[in-house]
């Protein structure tokens, strides 16, 4: 496996501090898992953001601070572990698909595209995408910021080529029409902080059934 796309400082900055949606984290930590140059690069931002704490002057905290965040955590949802052995899942999405791709539960799309829509924060929204072997996604525009992982096969589009491991950064600039390589469909696990903008009647029609 060859990743030529990686994740871009900015992200990788963002995701260190924090300060990324759950759903576009998901993503990031996903590639990480993948991608040995983007871990060491975002192990290079962690350690400037510890090296920044280690400069700020402590807080007082709160005479309840310890106990609530300890009830918080007796309150969370168990950590789900995908079963060992299984390199087509990486961790942190096997952690919330609860273990394998084939396991996913889709949602038809039409023209035999899928869709499964993970459960994050409200911030922005993630999900895993199927597409056949040769199928195109409707020519579509942004309006916010989508960020998609292949994890099976591959898909081309007016600016490149994107294989396993690979992630496309696409803006409100981009108007693309991915289509999936022949051989092997195409699995990706996509993010977006706004509705897609189709220019087809149809997607547009659908578009607040489907939540893209």
């Amino acid at each position: 496996m060859t990743i030529r796309h990686h994740i871009s400082d900015q992200l990788l900055t963002a995701y260190s501090a924090g300060a990324l949606p759950e759903a576009f984290s998901l993503v990031v930590a996903t590639h990480l898992s993948l991608c040995d140059e983007c871990r060491a690069r975002s192990a290079a931002h962690d350690a400037v953001g510890g090296a920044l704490l280690d400069g700020v002057a402590p807080a007082r905290m709160g005479e309840h601070s310890l106990a609530q965040v300890m009830a918080r955590l007796d309150g969370g949802a168990p950590i789900r572990r995908s079963p060992q052995g299984d390199s087509a899942t990486p961790e942190p999405l096997a952690d919330y698909i609860g273990g394998t791709l084939n396991i996913v539960k889709w949602q038809s799309l039409g023209m035999g595209v899928r869709q499964s829509i993970l459960p994050t924060d409200r911030l922005a929204s993630a999900r895993l995408l199927y597409i056949p072997a040769g199928q195109a996604v409707p020519d579509h525009g942004h309006r916010g910021m989508e960020l998609t992982l292949v994890l099976q096969g591959a898909f081309t589009d007016a600016t490149d080529r994107f294989g396993r491991g690979d992630i496309e950064i696409a803006t409100e600039d981009l108007q693309h029409t991915p289509v999936a390589e022949p051989g092997e469909a195409c699995i990706c696990l996509a993010a977006t902080d706004a509705p897609l903008r189709f220019n087809s009647l149809i997607p547009r029609l659908v578009q607040p059934f489907f939540r893209i």
